[in-house]
């Protein structure tokens, strides 16, 4: 059976390292969000605005596709983050519309590790977005942990040190 795996997590909390390791399952396919943001918007996202407007021009491209690909027997790991309700309704969407299993997987990393993390990744030059902190707090400013009330399957990871590095290709 098919399963769609969601993340939600504060940039830097180790979304896309699980989502690798998520992806690596037979029958699986991941679809990243950054990756698409980059090839199709590069130097348009310069705001949260930006972002969010190119965001869901993605996702509403994106959802007849992966409603395909979940209805054809493959599983999809969601490299795009869950972080509002409002970012959850389109999940849940796919979800209604497909019937299929899902895990909303909440990463419950401290900022003080995102941060870090986020640095390291900006001097790294490996991610196609440079990340201030002032914009990992101006966006922390809207994550909300999903609600039971929101009906997803969650499961809770905490602290990076539980999720091991994505295997190598």
């Amino acid at each position: 059976m098919p399963e769609l795996h969601i993340l939600c997590g504060k940039i830097a909390s180790g979304k896309s390292t699980l989502a690798a390791r998520l992806s690596a399952k037979p029958d699986t396919v991941l679809i990243t969000e950054d990756a698409w943001l980059d090839a199709l918007f590069g130097e348009e996202l310069q705001t949260r605005e930006d972002y969010v407007s190119c965001s869901r021009r993605i996702k509403a491209a994106m959802k007849p596709h992966v409603m395909a690909l979940l209805r054809a027997g493959v599983s999809v790991v969601l490299d795009f983050p869950a972080n509002t309700h409002g970012q959850r309704r389109w999940f849940k969407v796919i979800i209604e519309a497909t019937g299929v299993a899902h895990v909303l997987h909440l990463l419950d990393v401290p900022d003080k590790v995102c941060l870090a993390r986020l640095r390291a990744r900006n001097n790294s030059g490996d991610h196609p977005f440079v990340v201030t902190d002032a914009l990992f707090h101006e966006m922390t400013g809207y994550f909300t942990e999903p609600a039971v009330d929101e009906g997803f399957t969650i499961l809770c990871h905490g602290n990076e040190a539980e999720i091991p590095e994505a295997p190598a290709p």
